[in-house]
Parts: structure tokens; C-alpha cells; sequence
């Protein structure tokens, strides 16, 4: 769904005006849609600013790979899963921090190309730990199963 999701993002200044609206009108619900803070396609803009196209981009990513390593022990760190996965975390923020930094800190004028870009470790990596921990939800826990029947038709008396 992230993959569809960015395709979308990135297609819609080119599709039937209705689906384009709809995208649009959700670009509207989570994102400020600067014009100037956005990236444009054939003289339109897109319907979320550039940061987020990298963090959609990065969720894409991060989505495919987490879903391909599902149930490998890829990392064999002595530190616990969760507290691996909120140092991933934190550490895939700080190029999306230095840019606020930077820009609203200091003043510094932060190109598109470099909000994308900062964006995309932490959307990589919020959408891998997302994806890595639905994988190893244990289903049959959650339901109650019920016994299966014998493979034997039933006899008439």
C-alpha cells in the first residue's frame, strides 16, 4: 500500500481530474502543501510538500524490505528488539531534525531536494519497524480455533 500510495502522490498531477481531487483533498488533511515547499510535475504541483514525498518514499522502502525480512534474524546485537528499534529510529530522525534545525534555527534556506532527501531514513524506518512487527503478530493466539472434523464422511444408520 505505501508503494501505491507514493505512486499515487507522484502521478497525480497527471490523472482523471476526479482521482486527482480526492488525492488533492488527502494531500490537504496531512501536509501544510506550500507551494514553494513542494516538489512539481509538468507545472503542477504535487499534492504533498517535498518533505513528505521523502517520507512516503522512505515508508515504501522501508515497507518492501521490512516485509521481505519478515521473520529473519537479520541483526544479532546484544541490545532487546524494541529498544534496537527506537535507537533505528531516533537515529533515522536527525537528518530530518537537522533540516528543521537548520532552517528554523538558523535561517539557512533548505531546498526541496535536501527535505526529500533528510526525510526519507525516517519514513524507511518507522514503515520497516511497522511492517517488521505486524510480521511477527501471532494470529492464531488472537482466534479461537475450533477442532477440525474428521476427513470421513459421515455414515447414515
Amino acid at each position: 500500500m505505501a508503494v501505491a500510495w507514493l505512486v499515487l502522490v507522484a502521478m497525480a498531477p497527471m490523472l482523471w481530474t476526479p482521482l486527482a481531487t480526492l488525492l488533492y483533498a488527502a494531500g490537504s488533511l496531512i501536509c501544510h502543501q506550500l507551494p514553494e515547499r513542494s516538489f512539481h510535475l509538468h507545472g503542477s504541483q504535487l499534492p504533498v510538500c517535498a518533505r513528505c514525498v521523502g517520507l512516503y518514499g522512505g515508508g515504501a522502502l522501508g515497507s518492501v524490505v521490512g516485509a521481505s525480512m519478515a521473520g529473519h534474524a537479520f541483526i544479532a546485537w546484544r541490545v532487546p528488539a524494541e529498544r534496537r528499534q527506537w535507537i533505528g529510529t531516533l537515529l533515522a530522525a536527525m537528518p530530518t531534525l537537522a533540516t528543521f534545525a537548520l532552517e528554523w534555527g538558523f535561517g539557512w534556506r533548505i531546498t526541496n531536494s535536501v527535505r526529500a532527501a533528510a526525510a526519507v531514513p525516517l519514513g524507511g524506518m518507522v514503515a520497516f519497524v511497522v511492517v517488521s512487527a505486524l510480521a511477527t503478530l501471532h494470529y492464531e493466539q488472537c482466534v479461537p480455533t475450533r477442532p477440525i472434523g474428521s476427513s470421513q464422511p459421515p455414515t447414515s444408520t
